[in-house]
C-alpha cells in the first residue's frame, strides 16, 4: 500500500482551513497531520508534526507567510505550496523558498482548485527546497555575459533571432536567474511559465523591474523584437507567428495542451515551425512533460536546445522528459545556462 503524503495546513481563515483539511483528509493519498491558525502557530508545530509538505497562506495577522518562510525554512526545509489570493508577495515567497503556488478559489471554483492543489502536493513532496542563500552560493556566473553583449548585435542580424524559454514548478525563480544575467541587447525572447491569469502580469512587472531587458505580459499581435521579453498570459495559448520578415505572437483562448494553458509545447512547436534554426530553446524546472515534444521539434528543425540539469531543478520533470527523448542538445546547471546561451550567440 502506497504511503500517504503527510500534509500540514496553515491558514488563518477558520472556514477555508476547515474545508481544506476535510477535503484533503477525504482523499486516500493524503494524511493531514495537523494545521496551524497562523504563522507563529505553524512555527511551533512544524518540528513536532514533521510533514512531507505544507500549504501556507501569505497574508496572515502577526507573522506573515513570507516572514515564516524566511525565518523557518533554513532550519526546517519542508516543501511549501502557497495557497494565496492574487498578490505580488507570492513572488517574494517563491524567492524565499516556497516550491509552488495555487490561487485561492473563488465561488464555483473549488473542485478545480482541489485538483490543482492535490497534483502540486503529490509532486511537490519530492521537490528540492532552494533557499536564497543556496542560490547565492551556487557557482557564480562568470562575467562573460556582459563583455559579450556586443556579440549579440551581430547575432541578431546573422544567426539567432529568437530565444524561447519554458518552465513550470520552480520556474519563476529559475527564469529570473537566467534572464537577469542577459544584457539589454538580445534577440527577442518568448517565455511560457505555467501560471494562472492575473499572476503573469504581476510576474512580468517583477522581471521588468529587475532585468536589463524590457519585459511585458504578451498581448495578441505583439511584435517579437530585440531587447524585449514577452511572457505568455495566463489562461491563453501563445504562439510565435510570422509577421513580414519578423515575428509576432498570437495569444488565443484555446483548449489546454499537455494539461496546460499556456502550454510550453504550443510555444516550442510554433518556434520550430517558424524560426527553425534561427532559434534557441531552453527548458527549465517543472513537473510533467510539457515542452518535451515541442523541444524535440525545435531540435529537429535545427534549433539549439538547452535543458536544466537534475541537480539544480526544483522538480526534474520537464527537462528530464525532454532529455530522455533526445530533444536536448546540452544540459547545464541553472547558473550556467545564461553563459551557454551567450556562447551560442557569439558562436553564431
Amino acid at each position: 500500500m502506497q504511503q500517504k503524503i503527510r500534509v500540514m495546513v496553515v491558514d488563518d481563515s477558520l472556514v477555508f482551513r476547515t474545508w481544506l483539511v476535510q477535503s484533503l483528509s477525504a482523499d486516500p493519498r493524503f494524511e493531514v497531520v495537523g494545521y496551524a491558525v497562523n504563522a507563529l502557530d505553524a512555527k511551533g508545530k512544524l518540528p513536532l508534526l514533521n510533514p512531507d509538505i505544507m500549504t501556507l497562506d501569505i497574508e496572515m495577522p502577526g507573522m506573515s507567510g513570507l516572514e515564516f518562510l524566511k525565518e523557518v525554512l533554513p532550519s526546517h526545509p519542508v516543501p511549501v505550496i502557497l495557497v494565496s489570493s492574487l498578490n505580488m508577495r507570492v513572488f517574494d515567497a517563491l524567492a524565499a523558498g516556497a516550491v509552488d503556488f495555487v490561487r485561492k478559489p473563488e465561488e464555483g471554483q473549488r473542485d478545480a482548485f482541489l485538483r490543482n492543489l492535490m497534483a502540486k502536493l503529490t509532486i511537490g513532496k519530492n521537490a528540492k527546497v532552494r533557499l536564497p542563500q543556496q542560490a547565492a552560493a551556487a557557482p557564480v556566473a562568470r562575467p562573460a555575459a556582459a563583455p559579450r553583449a556586443a556579440a549579440t548585435i551581430s547575432s541578431i542580424a546573422s544567426g539567432i533571432d529568437l530565444i524561447a524559454i519554458g518552465a513550470s514548478t520552480g520556474g519563476t525563480e529559475a527564469i529570473l536567474e537566467v534572464v537577469r544575467q542577459f544584457p539589454a541587447k538580445m534577440p527577442g525572447i518568448v517565455i511560457t511559465q505555467h501560471m494562472p491569469p492575473g499572476f503573469t502580469a504581476m510576474y512580468a512587472e517583477r522581471l521588468n523591474r529587475i532585468c536589463k531587458l524590457e519585459v511585458k505580459e504578451a498581448q495578441h499581435g505583439d511584435k517579437v523584437r530585440p531587447g524585449l521579453i514577452l511572457l505568455a498570459p495566463g489562461g491563453l495559448q501563445m504562439r510565435v507567428v510570422r509577421m513580414g520578415t519578423g515575428y509576432s505572437v498570437s495569444c488565443t483562448n484555446e483548449d489546454k495542451v499537455s494539461g496546460h494553458r499556456p502550454s510550453v509545447d504550443v510555444l516550442f512547436t510554433s518556434v520550430a515551425s517558424i524560426a527553425k534554426n534561427r532559434a534557441i530553446g531552453v527548458i527549465l524546472t517543472g513537473m510533467g512533460a510539457d515542452g518535451a515534444a515541442g523541444m524535440l521539434r525545435m531540435r529537429k528543425a535545427g534549433a539549439y536546445t538547452i535543458g536544466q540539469d537534475r541537480e539544480t531543478c526544483v522538480v526534474y520533470g520537464m527537462p528530464m522528459e525532454a532529455y530522455k527523448i533526445g530533444a536536448v542538445c546540452q544540459q547545464a546547471p541553472l547558473s550556467n545556462i545564461p553563459q551557454v546561451v551567450m556562447a551560442r550567440l557569439a558562436k553564431q
